[in-house]
């Protein structure tokens, strides 16, 4: 799958190059165009939205664009390393990618509960998509930095990373990040968002 991208950072759309057969799994709602022939069939993982895009056997194109305004962004696993990210942000999956909100190494955040994260892992290309750009904090090994959740976008597996309280007496959820702060230590990447997600905040 190749992935290339229009309008942004303002206004994102994702078009997605798709060889005969290959397929790619996406909210129904998020299909702007595609060429003839793409079919459309439920995911059948029970989530009534998300279906799966197949190409022809000559190959095709789907254009994809987030319901609010925003960026979209290419983010490729090689099947090495999995990436955190957050909940909300998927536009569009491989086959090959596998997202599990509950991955065990989430414990030392979330412990049993189900977090603001899910885990995304396997070969492909995952498209995400946020309110306003993107951006990424290029950290090297003994930067620090502390991060409000709702401006999380994604980290990689393997990176130094705590969640703490802004104010212990104070209100926190574990579900949407509200009244917690993010702790990284480099080296890696974090990317974020420069609007904040409206299921944080």
């Amino acid at each position: 799958m190749e992935v290339h991208t229009r309008h942004t950072p303002s206004f994102g759309v994702a078009r997605l190059g798709l060889r005969g057969g290959e397929a790619v799994r996406a909210d129904r709602d998020a299909l702007l165009a595609c060429s003839f022939g793409v079919t459309i069939a439920p995911d059948g993982r029970g989530k009534s939205n998300r279906v799966v895009f197949t190409a022809p056997s000559d190959g095709g194109w789907i254009d994809l664009a987030p319901a609010a305004a925003g960026d979209v962004y290419a983010l490729e696993l090689d099947g090495q390393r999995g990436w955190c990210v957050a909940r909300d942000a998927v536009l569009a999956e491989p086959p090959g990618v596998r997202r599990n909100p509950q991955w065990p190494g989430f414990a030392p955040l979330f412990g049993t509960e189900t977090g603001f994260l899910e885990y995304c892992s396997g070969v492909g290309t995952l498209v995400l998509t946020c309110a306003g750009p993107i951006d990424a904090f290029e950290l090297a090994h003994g930067d620090l930095i502390s991060m409000n959740p709702a401006y999380l976008l994604a980290y990689p597996e393997g990176m130094q990373c705590r969640l703490r309280a802004i104010d212990p007496a104070g209100h926190q959820s574990l579900r949407t990040g509200e009244g917690l702060l993010l702790d990284f230590a480099g080296p890696g990447t974090v990317l974020s968002r420069a609007r904040a997600s409206r299921a944080s905040v």
